[in-house]
This record gives structure tokens, sequence and C-alpha cells, in this order.
């Protein structure tokens, strides 16, 4: 059984890749049911979840790895960031976040989401500087679009656009960007 789960994630992880979402599907919630508490297949699920936006099976996913490992900064970070971003449960999620921090708190991915969640709270500065410091750890398009929204908002138009700019560069079909910039500006071209 131990060589079960590489082969069912492995499995399930190039049907979603070629998107074959309804086998994934299966084969995931059958390793979840033959191996319920192996993390590895809850947190795949979880992942595959929100793809398909199955969001309350992503978090009971997530939940249960808690449950099972009270010190995963990735399932804590997980759940925090999508109650944040999709949720109004935005207290909810800055405790989780920063249980996050406390067990990983160099993490560029879980900075950007204590960015995220501070500016969800309107806690700008605060998000500012996190986002800032997330962005220089990890330059990637959707904490450029977490960080040009903060500084859109806080009046820094310019600075946003240039922040969008310069991520658009590496990740032009981004749509995390291309979001952030029509709701905000009205105009997905800068």
């Amino acid at each position: 059984s131990d060589y079960n789960i590489p082969l069912l994630t492995m499995e399930a992880n190039v049907l979603m890749d070629e998107g074959f979402l309804d086998e994934a599907g299966t084969v995931l919630n059958n390793a979840v049911g033959a191996f319920p508490n192996n993390i590895q297949l809850l947190f795949l699920r979880s992942v595959y979840s929100q793809e398909i936006n199955d969001l309350t099976t992503m978090e009971v996913d997530l939940r249960k790895i808690i449950q099972l490992n009270p010190n995963s900064p990735v399932a804590y970070n997980s759940l925090g960031y999508y109650l944040a971003d999709r949720s109004d449960r935005i207290e909810e999620a800055y405790e989780l976040i920063q249980r996050a921090v406390e067990l990983a708190p160099n993490d560029p991915a879980i900075i950007d989401s204590l960015g995220w969640v501070q500016y969800r709270l309107g806690l700008y500065d605060e998000a500012r500087q996190n986002l800032d410091k997330a962005y220089e750890l990890y330059p990637d398009h959707e904490v450029a679009a977490h960080l040009g929204e903060v500084l859109w908002v806080m009046g820094e138009k310019s600075a946003a656009r240039a922040v969008w700019r310069k991520a658009l560069e590496s990740q032009p079909d981004s749509e995390y960007i291309r979001s952030a910039m029509e709701r905000l500006t009205s105009d997905s071209s800068i």
C-alpha cells in the first residue's frame, strides 16, 4: 500500500494536467476513501476541489489535514487564503494565516496571504509592507496582482501600474493581474 499513494497521486496529477477533471476526481475520491488520513492525498484533493469550485470539500480536506498535522503551515495558509479571498469569513482567515506565519515566517506565499487578508481587513499599510516583502522574495504574478491592488486603493496608481506591467512582462496571460486591472481600472491594458 505504500506504493499505491505515489502512483495514485501521479495518476491524479496527470489527469488534472491533461484536463480530465472528472477522471481525476474519481481517482482522488477513491484514493482518499482507501487512505482517509493520508495528508498528501487530502491536499491534492483540496487542490482539485478548488479547481472544480467544490469549496466545501476543499475546506473539509484542509481542516482534516490541520487535525492530522496541526503544524502544517501549508494547510493553514491554504485554508486562510481561500477564506480571505472567496468568503466573508475574514477574521477567521486572519487567524489561520497568522498561525501559518508562526510556523513558517519567511515563506513568501504565506507572507502574500498575510498581506492579502490585511488588505481585506482594511489594514492597508500593513498589507503593503507584507506584500512588498512577499514580492521581493518571490516576484510572482499573483503577488504582483495583490501588491498592485493595494497600491491602487492607497492612491498610488502609477506604482500599481508599474508593478503590474513588470509582472506582465514575464506572465503576459496572468488572469490575476488582468482581473485586478479590470476590476479597479475598467481598462485591462496598461
